[in-house]
Order: C-alpha cells, then sequence, then structure tokens
C-alpha cells in the first residue's frame, strides 16, 4: 500500500510537558484510520503536529518521499495536500455558505471563481447542504456548519482528510448526520484520519484503530481485534470506561 504521510519519532513539548514521545505512524492512501484514547492522551496535538499547525519537536513528516520538516519545503503548499475540520468549524462568519468553500480554492489554488463554485457545488451535494448555498453560518445548526467545513475542505481535494473531534461540539441529536457523511466519505475509499470519542463509529468505519496513552501509541490494530481482544492493559482499562463492556 501506498503511504500517503509517513510519521517517523516525532515528538512535541509544550515547555518541560512532553506531549508526544517518538511517534512512529504511517496512513496509507484509501484507508480510514481512527484515532483513541483519553483526553489529554496528545490526539489532537498529533493531528496538529502533522498539519504543522504545531510545529514538532522532533521527527520526521515523510510525505510523497520527502521530510516536510527538512526546511527545505514549502509548509503551505503541504498543507493544501490536507483537508482538515476542526472542532468548532472554523467557518468565516461574514461570508455564505458557497463563499466559504470557494474562498480557499480561489486564493490558494487559483482557481476561478467559475471552477471553484462548481467543484463546492459538487462537494456541497455529497454533505447535503447544496440547498444553502445562500446562508451565512448564523443561520445553520451545529450539525450543518459541521457539514459545510467538511465540504469547503473536501473542495481543496487534499489527499488526506484529517478531522479532529468533528462531533464533540455537536448536541446529541445532530452527531449523527454528520457521522452519516463522513461514514459515506469512508465508503467512497477518501484517505482519512479520524481523532474521535464515538467508539462505534470507530469499530465501524476504521481500516485501523490506534489507541494512544500519554504521549505514546499503546496499541494499533484492525478493530475488531483492538475493540474485542486488546493486548495491553491500558487498552482495556480505557475500552472498559468508554464502552462500560467487559472487554
Amino acid at each position: 500500500m501506498e503511504a500517503v504521510i509517513d510519521i517517523q519519532h516525532i515528538s512535541k513539548s509544550f515547555g518541560q510537558h512532553e506531549v508526544l514521545k517518538d511517534i512512529d505512524f504511517t496512513v496509507h492512501k484509501g484507508e480510514v484510520v481512527s484515532i483513541i484514547g483519553s483526553s489529554g492522551s496528545g490526539k489532537s496535538t498529533l493531528l496538529r503536529c502533522i498539519n504543522l499547525l504545531e510545529k514538532p519537536s522532533g521527527g520526521m513528516i515523510i510525505y510523497k518521499g520527502e521530510n516536510i520538516l527538512d526546511g527545505k519545503h514549502n509548509v503551505n503548499s503541504y498543507r493544501t495536500k490536507l483537508g482538515m475540520v476542526f472542532q468548532q468549524f472554523n467557518l468565516f462568519n461574514n461570508h455564505n455558505v458557497l463563499e466559504n468553500c470557494t474562498v480557499g480554492q480561489m486564493k490558494v489554488l487559483k482557481r476561478s471563481r467559475e471552477e471553484a463554485e462548481k467543484v463546492s457545488m459538487r462537494y456541497l451535494k455529497v454533505v447535503g447542504m447544496d440547498q444553502y448555498v445562500n446562508a451565512k453560518p448564523k443561520q445553520l445548526s451545529g450539525g450543518q456548519k459541521q457539514r459545510v467545513a467538511i465540504a469547503r475542505a473536501l473542495s481543496m481535494e487534499p489527499d488526506v482528510m484529517l478531522f479532529d473531534e468533528p462531533t464533540s461540539a455537536l448536541d446529541p441529536e445532530m452527531v449523527g448526520e454528520v457521522l452519516k457523511v463522513m461514514k459515506e466519505l469512508a465508503e467512497s475509499g477518501l484517505t482519512m484520519l479520524i481523532v474521535t470519542h464515538e467508539m462505534e463509529f470507530a469499530r465501524e468505519v476504521s481500516d485501523r484503530v490506534v489507541f494512544m496513552d500519554k504521549g505514546v501509541i499503546a496499541e494499533e490494530g484492525k478493530p475488531e481485534q483492538l475493540f474485542n481482544h486488546p493486548n495491553q492493559e491500558r487498552t482495556r482499562e480505557f475500552l472498559k470506561r468508554t464502552l462500560g463492556s467487559n472487554v
């Protein structure tokens, strides 16, 4: 399988606090990988290091065979290859839905307005938001905002989509609509890296699940193996706490 991103020996410290410790991790083309773990285990920091919203303290990020952290690469150009969906949507409140999806394409990818709108409409349709092109974010529910945020990221046509707890800021009744869209994307063959606390979703859609604990990857494997037969005691404890089952 072709590696899209290969993380080698990544570490990250904030002052004296080491949040990530010697992480090795690969995402392959067409793979859906979910990262699970307690709050503070380093999941979101790992995602933010991968797209360089945080600069790793050490290690390498290999993208298309080259180390992005060697100082010779255009970080912004690399970032355009990674679609990012945040907890808090991060939509532009003064732009309508369509403009939210076109502005990045026109500015960064230098697409014409006509082309950008065509691409945006395609992805707004995918997430079921094509009827809302003229709405401003304040007129939308949380679930609708998150679906627009997903369409905006998809409109950049990235190599991999990164999701950072995409449902954690949503009311419970809106979680389902966002997970449904993500499940459809996973089934379409999109490469996805998802930090999530939605265990059933991770079990259902992932090719691989990674369990992080205290800044390290404690265990990883296929969902069936990790959820039903975890090797590590701390994985078992975490699953027991979150699923309430006798793992």
